[in-house]
Formats: structure tokens, sequence, C-alpha cells
């Protein structure tokens, strides 16, 4: 194997092994910078030893070693565990006499439970959303800090500092490694299914820069979430948001045209949506909706995004039953987008006038001011009105409040179709 070839296999075995390892080692040392620092030992000396040894059989139960082996010359040297460290020594030693089945089995023993201490730490309430964010892609996804800092389109050291100043925050507060009690869970999990969305969101729609999309965020925040899922199954809105991050995943083959510029949700070709991942939508909003009780916010949004993946064609879809699952919405999880969400909803099912009353009641909503979305949709509503003029100058000020260069072309292109007047009959 070529040097280049092992560096890849490296960086492969990384991405998949990373969080287990580093879950692992802030069980032994209760501190997550720490642990992520000997797991980086590891894979630096993966990459001085590889490429001459080969890449081992199990290459991360190698890791895994090695990295155990920094762990406990860690307390050994500062002597904080008294005499844990020889307790971990001999059974290290234990296991190094295993076979190598026995082996991944017992290093793959309470992963789950490490894994989940890991989630939930890494997406602790304390830091800041940010923060959460650059430190769940960096612990959980083996994303590197210039790859974290290319998909959000920051400088690199913006992204150090986040991760540093994360790590310093949850030392100082000392915050546990450990699964929240009970009677914290709910408000911790809201925490992780945050930072998850988030992660999905940047990469559905770009909040700035010339790509539309940036497919590996959404596919890095799946990822998560499927594990997440298998990590506490008992949690409907784990389903629901997996759900719908799948079913959105599914159109992202026709969300693009073919020089890059997008193609909004009615105007996509339906036969390009991935009927795997609407299957795997369907069934994980079925394993939500079994465990009982009222749908909570994600999983309603799941029930949206069904809506249109059920319909075959755009004039097909349900939208009265969309805009009473806004209303749901609403009701349980009130905010100005959703509300801005829900005026959409309604003017497909009650026409364009029924939309823009309830958008011009959002024109004073001092969260809206510069979202660029609120004159974007009110625009939409004028055109089908027939007020061109109105709504060109919308779509001029939607264009002028974006940060991403695919969407302020389409916004001035809807802009100048206005300015055309209506196509002729």
């Amino acid at each position: 194997m070529t040097a280049s070839a092992t560096h890849r296999a490296i960086d492969a075995v990384w991405r998949i092994e990373s969080a287990r390892i580093i879950a692992k080692l802030a069980r032994m040392l209760r501190d997550v910078g720490l642990a992520e620092e000997l797991a980086q030992d590891a894979l630096v000396t993966a990459l001085e030893r590889w490429p001459e040894s080969g890449v081992p059989d199990n290459p991360g139960a190698w890791l895994m070693t090695v990295a155990k082996h920094r762990a406990i010359d860690h307390l050994r040297r500062t002597k904080l565990q008294g005499l844990k460290h020889e307790e971990l020594g001999r059974e290290l030693e234990a296991r190094q006499q295993m076979s190598a089945a026995d082996f991944d089995a017992a290093i793959d023993d309470d992963i789950g439970d490490d894994l989940l201490r890991l989630v939930f730490t890494a997406c602790h309430p304390v830091l800041s959303p940010d923060a959460r964010v650059a430190l769940t892609l960096r612990l959980l996804g083996g994303l590197t800090t210039g790859e974290i800092a290319r998909a959000y389109l920051v400088p690199e050291p913006t992204v150090a500092q986040r991760i540093v100043r994360a790590k310093r925050t949850l030392s100082e507060a000392r915050v546990p490694f450990e699964v929240p009690r009970q009677d914290e869970l709910a408000a911790r999990l809201s925490s992780v299914l945050e930072v998850l969305y988030l992660i999905f969101n940047e990469g559905y729609s770009a909040t700035a820069g010339t790509d539309w999309m940036r497919p590996a965020l959404c596919e890095e925040a799946l990822r998560l979430g499927r594990i997440l899922a298998e990590l506490v199954p008992g949690e409907p809105e784990v389903h629901g948001l997996v759900a719908l991050m799948e079913i959105q995943a599914s159109r992202s083959g026709a969300r693009i045209g073919p020089s890059g510029q997008p193609i909004l949700l009615l105007d996509q070709n339906r036969a390009r949506w991935d009927q795997l991942l609407i299957r795997r939508g369907f069934a994980a909003l079925e394993r939500a909706e079994a465990l009982g009780g009222a749908l909570g916010p994600y999983a309603l949004q799941a029930a949206i995004a069904a809506c249109h993946a059920r319909a075959l064609t755009a004039e097909n879809t349900d939208w009265a039953r969309i805009a009473a699952l806004y209303d749901a919405l609403a009701q349980l999880a009130p905010s100005p987008v959703v509300a801005l969400n829900r005026a959409v909803a309604f003017a497909m099912a009650f026409g364009p006038a029924t939309g823009l009353e309830l958008v011009d009641a959002l024109t004073s909503e001092p969260s809206l001011k510069n979202y660029h979305l609120l004159p974007s949709v009110r625009g939409d509503f004028l055109a089908k009105l027939g007020r061109f003029n109105e709504a060109g100058t919308e779509f001029e000020r939607a264009a002028s409040l974006t940060r991403n260069a695919r969407e302020r072309e389409l916004l001035l292109a809807r802009a100048l179709a206005c300015a055309r007047g209506p196509e002729p009959q």
C-alpha cells in the first residue's frame, strides 16, 4: 500500500473510530479535552508507524490500545486516581493476551453508554450553540478544525478558539461525563437534538457562501442522529428528528440544477427524490408514533415532510393536512419562523390572500427584521395576487438580506420576472 493510500485508510479509520476512542478515554479520565488530546496522540502514532508496518488487521483496536496506554501513563504520572491506574494496567495487560475477537468484545463493552455520555457532554447547554456544534463535529464527527471551518465559511482560528474555549468551559464548570438524570434528561436531550438539527440545516440550506447546499453536513447530522436513535430508542423526539432529516435529505438530488442553481420544492422533479431515504424516514416516524403520546415538534415537522414525500406531484400535496399540522406545531412550539411557515401552508391550502394576511401580521416582529425569507414569502404571495411591483420590491429586499450567493441570484431573478409583469397567456 502506498503512503497516500495508507493516509487515506488512516483518515477513514479515524472518522469511524475516533468517537468511540474519545468516549472510552473520557470515561477513564473524566476530562473530554484530555481524552481527545490522547486520542490524537494515538492517531499521530498511527501516521508514523502504519506507512512502514502497514495497516493492522484491526485498526480500531490498535488505536484504542495505544490511546489507553497513553491514558494509563497519564494517570500514573499525575497520580490522580490512586490505585485505579494499577487496575487499568492489569486489565489492559490481560486484554493483550486475548484473541482479536475477544478484544473487540471487551473494548465494545458499554461503548454505547460511553458514546451517549460524550454526546450529552459535547452538547451541554453551558456552551454556546456555535461551540456545541463545533465540539460535536470535532469529537463525534471526527472532523478536523479546518474541515469545520470550511463547512461554516469561518476562519480556522475562529473554530479552533471555539473548541478550546468549549473544552475549558466544560472543565471549569465541572460538567460530569455522564448521562443526565431522568429529571434532567428532557431538557438536555433537547439541546442535543438542537445541535444535530443546526448541523443538518446548515448543510441543507447554507446560510452563506456560493453553494446552495453542503451535503457533507447533512450526512454527518444524519449519521449522528441514527446513532443517537439506537442509543436512546425510547425517546420519540429522537426518532422524529431522524425522520425529519431522512425525508428532507431525500430531496437533495433534486434541489440543485445543472449549474448549481437552487430548485424550490414545488418545482423539483420528484422522480429524483431518494426513495430509500423516504422509506427510512417513514419508518423512523412510525417508531416515534408507536411510542405513544402527542407528537413533539420534530415529529410534527417530520409528519409535514411526510405529506410532501407522499405526494407524487406538487399538485397532489395535502396542503389542508399540512396547515393543520402547522397549527399543532404553532401551539406546541410557537415561534416567528413557525408562524411564517404556517402562513405558507395556509396560502397553499386557502389562497395567497389568506397567506398575505398572516404574513403582514409578522412584519413588525423584531426577530424577523433581517430574516430574508419574510420578504421572500411576502413577495411570492404578492406575485400570485398580481401585485408585481410590490412583489419585485420584496424580492429585492430579500436578496439584499441573504448571505448565500445562489439564493441571492434566485431572488433577483424573481424580482426581474416581476418587473416584466405576468406571462402572456
